[in-house]
């Protein structure tokens, strides 16, 4: 660990460079060499994990909510530079640390785990897709959307969600199933040719545990090389009354108390698991990515990259 050149990209919003110093200076070990990079309004991580490589680190600590996790995972993912990616969550969902258990709410255990902790290698899912006429390329650590997931993201309030956390989205759920109207997809799975289905929301992950604790993706594993894909078809009550159902007892406390391991589906409720999937939109619709609104598209092509990172927890 005496090696470790570790580069800290933080979000100066979210925190204050003393509180992060002194967890640091607490945590690294003799002879570390420590370098501290800001992100920015235009770019939440990136481009600073990128500098943090070209500059020799070992380890890229990405202090701050998902964006800045997303950023820095895009750039250790996509370069030919090997480092470890450390995480001390900072934001309101902090989705990736929930997944792999890392410290919530707490700067210095958070700062430990990141530089003191054992490496495990996960996968990285990317999305493709043109948003406002031009391509774009971005990866997302837990879970993508279109439909009311995605609304659920635009549909809060930014004030009220800096005020009550997380609680935020659930206000929001309401106004975005109103504004989720289910539309034509054509969804191909690995090269298939594509399936028309009739659907309000699509998701696509590499992790399954939302905040809250809420798993929404039984079946996702960040190591297993699989995406796991969740289409909701439910229209008018009945059909809300199906999701609940599959959501809360099939895939809730069933699989709980019967110990059943696979995901399952209904008539409002499609699970299945992919390497790739490409869908294309009857009308655009919002990209969410890991909690951040990416533009409207009609055409999205979903990938894995398998044991793309080295986290450490």
């Amino acid at each position: 660990m005496s090696a470790d050149r570790i580069a800290i990209v933080w979000n100066p919003a979210k925190t204050s460079r003393d509180d992060l110093d002194k967890a640091v200076a607490d945590a690294a070990p003799e002879g570390a060499e420590v370098s501290w990079i800001e992100t920015s309004k235009d770019d939440p991580g990136r481009g600073q994990a990128e500098q943090a490589l070209a500059e020799g680190a070992t380890l890229v600590i990405a202090a701050g909510g998902d964006g800045t996790v997303r950023g820095v995972a895009e750039a250790l993912a996509d370069s030919d530079t090997r480092a470890d990616l450390g995480i001390v969550p900072l934001g309101t969902g902090n989705l990736l640390a929930r997944n792999l258990e890392i410290p919530l709410g707490s700067i210095p255990k958070a700062v430990a785990r990141a530089i003191g902790g054992e490496a495990r290698t996960i996968d990285l899912a990317w999305a493709e897709a043109e948003v406002g006429g031009e391509p774009c390329r971005h990866a997302f650590t837990v879970m993508a959307g279109v439909g009311v997931d995605a609304h659920m993201i635009t549909e809060t309030d930014e004030d009220l969600k800096g005020r009550i956390g997380w609680l935020a989205y659930v206000e929001s759920l309401g106004r975005a199933v109103n504004a989720s109207d289910v539309i034509p997809m054509g969804i191909a799975v690995d090269g298939s040719v594509p399936a028309e289905r009739e659907a309000h929301t699509l998701i696509v992950g590499n992790c399954g545990i939302l905040t809250g604790g809420i798993t929404l993706l039984p079946d996702a594993d960040p190591a297993d090389g699989e995406l796991d894909m969740l289409i909701l078809s439910a229209d008018g009550v009945a059909g809300w009354l199906d999701t609940m159902r599959s959501m809360v007892w099939d895939n809730g406390l069933r699989r709980l108390v019967k110990g059943e391991k696979a995901a399952a589906s209904s008539d409002s409720v499609t699970h299945r698991r992919a390497r790739s999937v490409t869908v294309e939109l009857g009308k655009p619709r919002v990209l969410e990515l890991d909690g951040d609104d990416i533009g409207e598209t009609s055409h999205v092509a979903f990938t894995i990259q398998p044991g793309a990172l080295q986290v450490r927890q």
